[in-house]
């Protein structure tokens, strides 16, 4: 089969979730089969890479198009790149799109090749309001191209059984056009791997346990909810935060306030890392770290816990999305109960509450030694028995036949 992957995130430029999704799932059907398959890969940046059956190509337009509105300009450059990618994108037997930065390539692609178009639901606009921020009015014309994806699309692959249900619920897709497939991890990559030059790096005490979160810092992570759960943590611990790449100048400001503040009302050490580690360092901090922490509002999947749990690391995590599918309570760590103040507002109802029950259950776990113990063993168990990539790789590559066979 011929596959074609439309992202905007593809490494080096990764971000988020997505585009760690998409660098292991294309690497992994590229091996399947004894190498039968043929995966082409269109992304924004200048990247260029070419193996036997796997091609890298980076779209990057020396052109701006005009707009009235700064914040504007993301989203008529996203609409640049894609009609680039429509124009480069040949001979494939499906084409398989990676948040609403691809959609509109996508739609176009499926025209003019007459092939089935493939979506992942790795999140939706409508529950990410927050993005007005960045967006302005553009938010409206991201959520528009989005919608008439989904209505456009021959099938819909959801990462968590919650996102599934969205899916539907939002754009009236047909269940049977929607398969779950969760997100993978790759167990030889994310393994315990202490290192003791890194915690010296950043100044973290190997003999203090620490609680960790790693992430960008936008309300969709809910590092502020964190940072505001330090005043309850009881004292003997260490908070690193590894926590850059702020969506808006704004959110960097209150994110700086906030640890500042959380630094004047505890005994333990915050330790903030403001950028963007290497894999091979965030992997160190994972191994070291006593509980990591993933106090989303809105997550869609996490592909973050599942480093952490391939680490040997429990988790403490808000019970929304597909955290609950991941975690297992007394298991492999905690879920913090959540309430949203509404169905298109994602913040919690009463944020002091959140927080204070977010440090109760680091509190509980950090402890508790012997029960830490079993559950880190846990996770890394539950992590290869349930998401491998090969695993996930062989059911997307199933659902394109399906796809398939169905069109005719």
């Amino acid at each position: 089969m011929r596959i074609g992957f439309l992202t905007n995130e593809y490494p080096p430029h990764v971000y988020g979730g997505a585009g760690v999704h998409l660098e292991y799932l294309s690497h992994e059907i590229a091996q399947l089969d004894d190498k039968q398959h043929e995966v082409k890969i269109l992304c924004f940046g200048r990247q260029e890479e070419e193996s036997e059956n796997l091609t890298v190509r980076g779209v990057q337009p020396e052109m701006h198009l005009p707009s009235h509105d700064d914040r504007h300009g993301k989203f008529m450059d996203t609409v640049l790149r894609n009609v680039i990618m429509a124009g480069l994108l040949k001979d494939v037997d499906v084409v398989h799109c990676h948040t609403w930065y691809s959609h509109f390539a996508g739609c176009l692609v499926k025209q003019l090749l007459d092939i089935p178009l493939v979506l992942t639901t790795h999140s939706l606009e409508p529950h990410r309001p927050w993005k007005v921020e960045q967006l302005g009015t553009a938010y409206n014309a991201s959520t528009w191209l989005e919608r008439t994806a989904y209505e456009n699309a021959d099938g819909v692959i959801a990462v968590s059984d919650s996102m599934g249900a969205d899916v539907s619920d939002l754009y009236d897709v047909a269940q049977e056009d929607v398969r779950v497939i969760h997100n993978g991890i790759d167990l030889d990559q994310y393994r315990p791997t202490p290192n003791p030059e890194v915690l010296a790096e950043f100044g973290i005490d190997p003999d203090v346990p620490f609680i960790l979160f790693v992430g960008r810092i936008t309300r969709q992570k809910g590092i502020i909810h964190l940072v505001n759960a330090i005043k309850y943590l009881n004292p003997g611990m260490q908070v690193v935060l590894c926590a850059g790449a702020p969506d808006t100048k704004e959110i960097g400001i209150e994110m700086t306030a906030a640890v500042e503040k959380a630094k004047s009302e505890t005994e333990d050490q915050v330790i903030w890392i403001d950028e963007m580690l290497s894999k091979e360092k965030v992997i160190s901090l994972y191994s070291d770290a006593a509980v990591f922490v993933c106090p989303s509002v809105y997550e869609p999947f996490g592909i973050i816990n599942l480093e952490a749990m391939a680490c040997e690391t429990p988790v403490v995590g808000a019970a929304v999305g597909g955290i609950p599918e991941v975690v297992v309570p007394d298991e492999t760590g905690l879920l913090v109960s959540f309430e949203a103040q509404g169905p298109t507002n994602f913040e919690p109802k009463d944020p002091d509450k959140f927080s204070r029950d977010m440090a109760e259950a680091v509190n509980s776990l950090i402890s508790s030694p012997e029960k830490l113990k079993s559950m880190a063993l846990k996770s890394r168990e539950r992590v290869e028995e349930h998401f491998s990539w090969k695993i996930i790789a062989r059911r997307t590559l199933d659902f394109y036949n399906d796809i398939l066979a169905k069109k005719g």
